[in-house]
């Protein structure tokens, strides 16, 4: 598709970036909508008049600001609104909903295991209690956005969590058996995914995903849930805020 405005040759504004920005529009107006592709270089460039370097460089200005994605096989994509989620002791399905994104969840297992000595460490118990390990994919909008992994002391969920969780967020699911969540320590970083993982979110092996770590306490200081998730990082973002001392 071409971009909605003429090029200005005569303006100080370099083509490429005038052309970046009328995608742009064209994508925030809804003209380009996500799931689109953008018409390939040798197209973009016989229809502009421009060279093939000018074409690339306004793609690549896109795929910079999260707008599009290169695809092998499918070529340029555009890609849904970056998530930006504050760092709180929320979850991500709470996150989506007050954004006015349609979470959804696919429970890919619900065991109890026995847990081994990390596990035990993070939860304070003791080597060998059965711990229930709950394995998620994370929808947003029909997207795959995040593979989240969680471990909690056995029997602290009263119902069967499986199809619960189906419906709304962990935390959610805690706090409606009486779990109150006072805090929460995480640590936050990012990777490559694994073949795993690139496949559950459908995203190329070796995509970038952000990861959390967190592990969540009740009021009386006890570990309740410790979480290990993965996040696509072309698709979500978190933000901070910061405060001087």
């Amino acid at each position: 598709m071409d971009p909605q405005r003429p090029l200005d040759r005569n303006s100080p504004i370099p083509l490429y970036f005038q052309i970046a920005e009328n995608l742009k529009r064209a994508i925030t107006d809804g003209t380009l909508k996500p799931g689109d592709r953008l018409d390939n270089e040798l197209d973009l460039t016989e229809r502009l008049g421009v060279s093939r370097p000018t074409v690339r460089q306004a793609v690549q200005r896109l795929v910079d600001q999260g707008l599009v994605v290169r695809r092998r096989g499918l070529g340029t994509v555009v890609m849904a609104p970056r998530i930006l989620r504050s760092v709180a002791l929320t979850s991500l399905y709470d996150d989506l909903s007050a954004s006015g994104r349609q979470p959804a969840t696919t429970v890919l297992s619900v065991t109890e295991l026995v847990a081994d000595e990390d596990i035990s460490a993070v939860l304070s118990l003791p080597v060998g209690d059965l711990v229930l390990s709950v394995e998620r994919l994370r929808l947003a909008d029909g997207t795959p956005l995040a593979l989240m992994h969680n471990y909690l002391p056995a029997g602290l969920l009263t119902a069967e969590p499986a199809d619960a969780l189906e419906k709304k967020g962990l935390y959610e699911l805690l706090r409606s058996q009486g779990v109150q969540l006072q805090a929460g320590e995480q640590v936050i970083a990012a990777r490559k995914a694994s073949a795993h993982e690139a496949k559950l979110l459908e995203a190329p092996r070796g995509a970038t995903v952000l990861t959390m770590t967190r592990t969540t306490f009740d009021q009386h200081g006890r570990p309740v849930e410790h979480g290990s998730h993965a996040y696509l990082a072309d698709r979500y973002s978190f933000r901070m805020t910061l405060v001087a001392h």
